[in-house]
Formats: structure tokens, C-alpha cells, sequence
């Protein structure tokens, strides 16, 4: 990758995925945009925290890697949705999925819901999204759009380059589509699959190791992405102007990862780079959300985020000013009205420092979505069918759910030993079911009676589908 200059202002970028004339209006452009530093946030695709490099996977990431390096990288950032369309929303309003009404996949806010175009467009900036949106209606996000699934470079070249002529800081959402499945961008030969590590909640087949290294080949392609739109920023000269935010998304759809609430669901890789504010190669413990990302927009470009963000502003951990955000993050799913998934089923969930919560509303109901009519489950299956007991148990855990689920998870990270019947646990576990329903009832989410209204917040095209699926089984 090529070295970024250092003779460039400082720029604010947030990598999801941008000549002008010397003149009077050139140095008044620079002026602004150092006092309004300019951000770039990428964003992955359905792209498991653990598998990238610098958080210790076996992806190669060497750009992502790079950028860790020259910024801040944090070990507990949370979406609130482990599901493209809600997080995307969560992310651009700053306001949890079930009070925006954005919560079922293929979904859109409630009318008169703001994003951080109204934030920062009056504070002077161009604010643009490349590549995958999943969002809606337009009134609520009206940003300057390109690309269809992934980000449009030339467009992104064209942005960069009228901005720093017209001397107008940006706001740059550069989404990727990659790595969600199917898995056929990148160089698989790259991985072996007889070497790579699995993580412990996988069944070993020769389809699971084989659709890994290809997963993992698609990691290093968006790997690639953001190398590219680092390149931009260092042939247009505003490394230093910019904050660049990375995030990795909802985890991969492997079982036990996309649509469900344990960490590997919920958990996101996050990197920000923001020259002479964020030391260099600095860890953070710091808990954060995705609804956090517009405030702490906001706070760097010098506004005042509204009462209506639930979202917090993280400058002050960016600047080393705390090592301390968040006690509590949330999240939350629902298969009704995604593919293949169960008609309903439920999840919340709460996460401290050191526990989890876990309430799943219908026990009694199968869980179910495109991870279990896979190639990959489909082997876990036969596994199972052929006698392994282990093969057997996974397959149990992931399609039957108690109705509550504890983890206490430094000693548990994959959150494989449920402790909500352990007598030992019982005041941890009270304390953060009171937590989990007091932010629910503040979220106006009833339970299960919002799971069942979930169709209403979905386009009619998907409505009719989904509603036609439940004539047809019988189940609502």
C-alpha cells in the first residue's frame, strides 16, 4: 500500500469507502476543513470481528491491519441488529431499530425520522453514501448517492476532488457488500482448507472448511476496498483532515454468527483513524454502539447532537480523555420476514463488561433462517445423522433455544455455557434482565407483540411475500 503523506491537514476519515486551483478560495477551503475535519466510514458486510487480522484472525488483512497501526482500535463495539437493514438504520440515525421502527430486515424508519444528513448538511458538509444502502424511505436519508452494491471509486475520486476544490468538508459512507455470501470475490487460493482453524462451535466437515476459505478470501477483498479508498485520500493530499472510521458489520453466515445475539452476531471490528487526536496503535476496552457514530460525528464536526439520538458521542475516548463509554449495549432480532427464517422467533439481548442475557420469546419455536437449509448445515446434519453426538449438539444449540440464555464471558467468549439456571449467578443475571426491560420499555418494544407487528415495517413487496409464507404454513 502506498505510504500516506504526511504533509496533508488533518482529515476525519471512517472507512466504509473519495484538483482544484491554487487560489484565495483554495486556502479558505482548507482553513474550513481543518476546523471541520472530513469523515470516511467504511463498512463490511456480514464479516466476523474475530476473523480479521489484527483482532487475531486468520484473514489477511493487510490494509485494515495498516490502518489499526496509525489509530485506535476497539476490542467492544456492538450494532444493535445482527442484520444488515436494521444496523445500517441504527447507524445513520443514531436511534435503536425498534423505536425508529426499523427493526425486521428489509425494513425502513418511521416518517420524519432524521440521519446524519440533517445533522451535518447544516454544519457545511457533502454527505455521501457509495455502494450498499438497505435503507429507507429517501425522506429520511438524503444523502448524494453512487455505486449499487459496492462503492464506486470514480465517483468517490470525483467527491474528493470537489470538495477539497470548493473547499467543502465531506461526510463519506463507503459500503461494501463483501464478504456476505456468495463467497466468489478474492483469490481463495491464498487459505488452505486442510490448515485453517475452526472456530469451536463449527462441526468439522469438508463443506464447512471449504466455504471458509472462500468467506476468508472475500475478507481480503474488502481488505483490498479499503486499501483503494485510502489511496484516495493520499493522492488527494487530506489524510490529515480526515477521521476514518472501519467496522466490520454483523457477523458471518455461519451458524452462530449472523442473526443471532452472542457476540460473534452482535460484536463488530472497529478502527478509527484521526490524525494528531487518536494515538497510534492504541487499544481501547471502551464500550460503544453503532447508534454512537452519528453523535461522535457531530461532536468532532462542532455540533450538538439532538435529545432524539439514543446514541453517545465517543470523542472523549478517541482522545484519550477516558477509557470508559458505555456500561450497558443491546441488541436485538427478528426472523420474521427474513429468508428462510422461522415465522417467529424473538431475540433480546443485554451485555456488560462481563455478562450476558439472553431472552429468546418463543422457546418452543424452531429457529430458523438461510444458515439452516445451507450446504454447510446440510453436512452438519449428515454428520450428525452418521453418529457424532458433537455434530448432533451443535445442531440442537443452534435450532432449539431456552428461554433464557446467561454467559459470563471472559472465562466464556463463544458463550457456550448457559448459566441462567446457576444459582450462583442469580444476582447478575436479575441485574441485567432489569436493565434489558427497562430499555425495551423505553424503546416501546412489547415483546412479542412487537415481533408479530414486524411486517408491518417492511415495503409491501416483502409484506406480500412474507404474509403468503404464513398462509401457506399456517403459522403467523
Amino acid at each position: 500500500m502506498t505510504l500516506i503523506s504526511h504533509k496533508a491537514r488533518i482529515v476525519v476519515t471512517v472507512a466504509i469507502f473519495f484538483h482544484g486551483g491554487f487560489s484565495i478560495n483554495h486556502l479558505r477551503g482548507a482553513e474550513q476543513t481543518n476546523s471541520r475535519p472530513n469523515f470516511l466510514f467504511v463498512i463490511a458486510d456480514d464479516c466476523t470481528f474475530r476473523d480479521i487480522g489484527c483482532y487475531g484472525g486468520q484473514a489477511i488483512t493487510p490494509n485494515i491491519d495498516f490502518l489499526a497501526k496509525q489509530g485506535m482500535r476497539f476490542t467492544r463495539c456492538f450494532q444493535q441488529a445482527p442484520m444488515c437493514s436494521p444496523t445500517r438504520h441504527a447507524i445513520y440515525t443514531g436511534i435503536y431499530p425498534v423505536k425508529s421502527g426499523a427493526y425486521p430486515n428489509h425494513t425502513f424508519v418511521k416518517d420524519g425520522t432524521k440521519s446524519v444528513a440533517h445533522y451535518l448538511k447544516p454544519l457545511g458538509y457533502r454527505v455521501h453514501l457509495s455502494g450498499k444502502t438497505h435503507i429507507g424511505p429517501k425522506s429520511s436519508f438524503p444523502f448524494e448517492y453512487s455505486g449499487k452494491k459496492n462503492p464506486d471509486f470514480k465517483a468517490i475520486d470525483q467527491l474528493l476532488t470537489e470538495s477539497k476544490r470548493d473547499g467543502i468538508p465531506f461526510c463519506l459512507f463507503a459500503c461494501s457488500n463483501e464478504p456476505h455470501g456468495p463467497w466468489n470475490k478474492g483469490d481463495a487460493s491464498q487459505y488452505d482448507s486442510s490448515t485453517i482453524t475452526l472456530p469451536p462451535y463449527f462441526v468439522d466437515t469438508k463443506e464447512t472448511r471449504e466455504n471458509m476459505v472462500d468467506y476468508l478470501a472475500e475478507i481480503t477483498y474488502f481488505d483490498w476496498q479499503v486499501g483503494e479508498l485510502l489511496k484516495l485520500l493520499d493522492k488527494h493530499g487530506i489524510v490529515e483532515d480526515t477521521i476514518v472510521v472501519v467496522v466490520s458489520e454483523q457477523g458471518s453466515s455461519f451458524p452462530f454468527g449472523k442473526w443471532t445475539c452472542y457476540d460473534t452476531g452482535l460484536q463488530s471490528a472497529c478502527i478509527v483513524r484521526w490524525p494528531g487526536q487518536v494515538k497510534a496503535g492504541s487499544v481501547t476496552d471502551a464500550m460503544v454502539e453503532y447508534v454512537d457514530i452519528v453523535p461522535t460525528f457531530i461532536d468532532a464536526a462542532g455540533g450538538t447532537p439532538e435529545a432524539a439520538i439514543d446514541g453517545m458521542s465517543f470523542v472523549p475516548v478517541l482522545k484519550g480523555e477516558t477509557d470508559t463509554h458505555k456500561r450497558f449495549v443491546f441488541g436485538e432480532m427478528t426472523t420474521r420476514g427474513i429468508n428462510k427464517g422461522s415465522s417467529y422467533f424473538g431475540i433480546r439481548s443485554v451485555r456488560s463488561e462481563n455478562y450476558k442475557y439472553i431472552l429468546n420469546f418463543t422457546p418452543d419455536v424452531t429457529f430458523q433462517n438461510a444458515c439452516t437449509t445451507s450446504t454447510i448445515f446440510k453436512s452438519w446434519n449428515k454428520k450428525a445423522l452418521a453418529g457424532d453426538n458433537t455434530a448432533a449438539e451443535k445442531i440442537s444449540r443452534y435450532e432449539n433455544r431456552p428461554a433464557e440464555e446467561f454467559y459470563a464471558i471472559q472465562e466464556d467468549p463463544y458463550e457456550w455455557n448457559n448459566l441462567a439456571d446457576d444459582y450462583n449467578y442469580a444476582m447478575q443475571k436479575a441485574k441485567l434482565k432489569r436493565e434489558l426491560l427497562r430499555w425495551m420499555k423505553e424503546c416501546g418494544d412489547k415483546g412479542q407483540q412487537t415481533e408479530l407487528e414486524a411486517l408491518e415495517h417492511q415495503g409491501r413487496k416483502r409484506q406480500s411475500k412474507d404474509i403468503k409464507r404464513a398462509e401457506d404454513t399456517g403459522k403467523p
